[in-house]
């Protein structure tokens, strides 16, 4: 079965607006600003990169696509990829079983695409998103230094939305989101790295899993360089 257009928008929602809050629980207008300026110089020094990109699909515990992708920006600011490699489970024989195999896939894709549209809201893609989750979000000191920052409610009632940030840079280490779809639960962790030369902060591994489904995504982003 092959999904692997639905699994890149998953994706994508990791690399285009790095998740999370990069700053402190805001008191004051002022200090929102500054989260968001964050945010957006962040976004900016993204598009001067080109990476790797490795996106598994697994269903109960059978990889069912991997495909690996060179990803940049264009010049309209929307993520470009070029496939190095792509492997996915070949549909059965027969014309019978081929069509059931084929509507499977387009369910697959269906469902996995709206998946992907709820959780790019966690991404707090607009500034006003953002400044709706500071003025809810709780910061707990961790024993490792970071500071976690989590509030419920943020996009859709019963859900969570947590984010670690390093308590000197405020940068995004780690995220984790709670959530559901259709009926059924949805869990997307991610930890995010930064390069040492350029501060760049993106999402290096996330994995979201579907158990009712059976389905896992995993995604990696690695070989990191400067493409102007």
């Amino acid at each position: 079965m092959r999904a692997a257009a639905a699994p890149i928008l998953l994706a994508a929602l990791l690399l285009a607006r790095p998740a999370g809050a990069q700053g402190n629980v805001a008191l004051s207008a002022a200090q929102t600003v500054q989260v968001v300026q964050s945010r957006a110089q962040n976004a900016a020094l993204m598009r001067q990169y080109a990476w790797d990109e490795r996106i598994d699909f697994l269903v109960n515990g059978q990889q069912k696509d991997l495909r690996i992708d060179l990803v940049n920006f264009g010049p309209d600011g929307r993520i470009q990829r070029t496939v190095l490699n792509d492997q996915s489970a070949p549909l059965p024989r027969g014309v019978f079983r081929r069509s059931i195999a084929e509507g499977e896939k387009k369910d697959v894709e269906e469902y996995l695409q709206g998946l992907g549209k709820l959780l790019h809201a966690y991404t707090l893609p607009t500034p006003g998103a953002v400044m709706n989750f500071l003025d809810t979000a709780v910061p707990v000191p961790q024993p490792d230094g970071s500071l976690m920052y989590s509030g419920q409610n943020v996009v859709q009632p019963g859900d969570s939305l947590s984010v670690w940030v390093n308590a000197a840079t405020r940068k995004t280490v780690r995220m984790a989101i709670s959530s559901s779809f259709q009926g059924n639960p949805v869990s997307l962790s991610a930890t995010f790295l930064t390069l040492p030369s350029t501060g760049l902060n993106y999402c290096g591994f996330a994995e979201v899993n579907v158990p009712a489904k059976g389905y896992v995504i995993q995604v990696q982003n690695f070989n990191f360089n400067r493409a102007y």
